[in-house]
């Protein structure tokens, strides 16, 4: 049979092969609109999920390592926040201050120097504490220089030394040192109240 002789409006009459085509074309255009029109769509929607997948799977990774280290974190976090509380606890208060002056003069004595000047200035405000320079100018020698540096390290109160200069004294052998001495004092939360007022 010819596929001239083939009657459109009689699909049932034609022969198995050509009937077999027909169906094999309309299957693979139903199956080709079925992916253009639906499929493609949600492929495009599975590669942005397997892509967000990823990336999920990624930060689940870094997560879990923090997970995993959680303890030590929150032990370091511990050990650190006794740290801080012991620096604070080294920084005098208002009262103490006084007593802290006496001690590095004290220990400047005790290490056979000569005060020439023991001068406090204005305190200066920081953040959380307050920062008080002394001007000292001291008369002795080396060795009586290096008691009074250690001497002031063992204070169980923090002090700095800054700005250390030596030079020869006016009287023989003798040298003198210039220097500035820090002491820091917590501030307590009004005085840091009023200083953010500032």
């Amino acid at each position: 049979m010819d596929i001239n002789e083939l009657d459109l409006t009689n699909i049932a009459r034609w022969p198995a092969a050509a009937r077999a085509v027909i169906i094999l074309f309309l299957m693979a255009g139903i199956i080709f609109l079925g992916y253009w029109f639906h499929n493609k769509d949600q492929l495009v929607v599975l590669e942005d999920a397997e892509r967000k997948e990823a990336d999920l799977k990624v930060i689940f990774e870094k997560k879990a390592e923090q997970a995993v280290n959680l303890e030590a974190y929150e032990k370091q976090l511990e050990e650190m926040r006794e740290s801080f509380g012991a620096m604070l606890r080294q920084l005098p208060n208002q009262t103490e201050v006084a007593e802290l002056l006496v001690d590095v003069s004290q220990t400047g004595l005790a290490s056979g120097l000569e005060f020439e000047l023991f001068q406090p200035k204005r305190e200066n405000p920081r953040e959380f504490y307050s920062e008080l320079p002394i001007t000292i100018r001291v008369i002795g020698d080396y060795h009586e220089f290096g008691d009074f540096v250690s001497g002031v390290a063992a204070l169980p109160r923090i002090v700095t030394l800054h700005n250390i200069k030596i030079s020869r004294a006016g009287k023989a052998d003798m040298l003198a040192m210039d220097l500035t001495a820090k002491t820091y004092r917590y501030l307590e939360d009004d005085e840091r109240a009023g200083e953010v007022a500032k």
